[in-house]
């Protein structure tokens, strides 16, 4: 009697509630092209503003240049056996990756501790400090290369300074020299890896270097075996961001540098704005691009290989 009167319940309840055992609805079909639709947009961006010129630079690269006959429309690959063959070149281009690779190892040294110190800094001190370090990037590069280049001229401050407390006799050349390049860049770019590592270490949770310390770890080895390897993929973001800048510079190596000092970014400018050798400075964009990819490629690849858990 209690099933039968539990089955009635049922019926009832049902009857009641036709909804009940009525179907699921049905989920709207997504359209399998709807995003790749929605983006584009962005990719036609993309495309006008970074892929279009990148083509034109590449075919301009392959055209020929005569003094009297100008740009010819001839398509050859001697402009890079030229570039290949010259050790003028070689030089250009060696001195570029060889200030670029500097300049980024100062700023991944004095950028990382600087990031690292200010995420331990309390308010209203991190703010102040934070402001500190990036507001260079609301001056314009070459107000910054201007004001570096006031300093280090043979009656700048720098010297000055220095002699003035006696650890120099004679003024030291800074412009016009790879150092002087190096630590203008390094000024310039500084905060990008600054802010990569800043990005990093909000993801390290401060218990961990406590439990560290709790452990019997000293403050040398929590630096080493805890926080660098969490603080690795910040660093290496702020080297290729860093490397690639220092690298394709123009305003700071062509004002510190002046035309003594000759990097691949000054080299283009010269062959298409002096020589009007627009083929020859097109080459030389090119390879400078492919170098750089190249390099940034390799060492992200080695530097992932070698910390492989913090990637994962």
């Amino acid at each position: 009697m209690s099933m039968t009167a539990s089955t009635d319940t049922q019926a009832q309840a049902s009857a009641a509630n036709p909804s009940a055992h009525a179907p699921p609805p049905r989920r709207p079909r997504r359209l399998p092209w709807a995003p790749y639709l929605l983006s584009a947009p962005g990719l036609a961006l993309f495309a006008v503003l970074l892929l279009v010129p990148l083509v034109m630079t590449f075919l301009l690269s392959l055209n020929s240049f005569s003094f009297y006959g100008g740009i010819e429309n001839v398509w050859q690959l001697g402009n890079y056996a030229e570039i290949i063959a010259d050790d003028y070149f070689h030089e250009v281009f060696l001195r570029t990756f060889r200030i670029a690779a500097f300049v980024t190892i100062l700023c991944a040294v004095f950028g990382a501790p600087e990031a690292y110190i200010l995420r331990r800094m309390k308010s209203p001190w991190r703010g102040l400090c934070l402001l500190i370090v990036l507001g260079p990037l609301l001056i314009s590069v070459v107000s910054r290369t201007l004001g570096w280049a006031l300093l280090f001229g043979s009656t700048g401050l720098v010297n000055q300074g220095l002699m003035a407390v006696g650890l120099i006799s004679t003024p030291i050349e800074f412009m016009y020299t790879e150092t002087g390049v190096i630590i203008a860049l390094t000024h310039v770019l500084v905060p990008f890896m600054v802010l990569s590592v800043w990005a990093s270490l909000q993801r390290l949770d401060p218990q961990v270097e406590n439990a560290a310390l709790s452990l019997g770890a000293g403050p040398l080895t929590v630096m080493r075996r805890v926080v660098l390897p969490q603080i690795v993929p910040g660093i290496l973001s702020g080297s290729i961001i860093v490397f690639a800048l220092a690298a394709s510079a123009f305003a700071t190596p062509a004002i510190i540098g002046g035309r003594r000092l000759k990097v691949a970014a000054t080299l283009a400018y010269d062959e298409f704005l002096n020589t009007l050798n627009w083929p020859l400075g097109a080459t030389v964009a090119v390879l400078l691009l492919v170098a750089n990819v190249v390099i940034i490629v390799g060492c992200n690849r080695l530097v992932e290989r070698r910390y492989k858990q913090v990637f994962e």
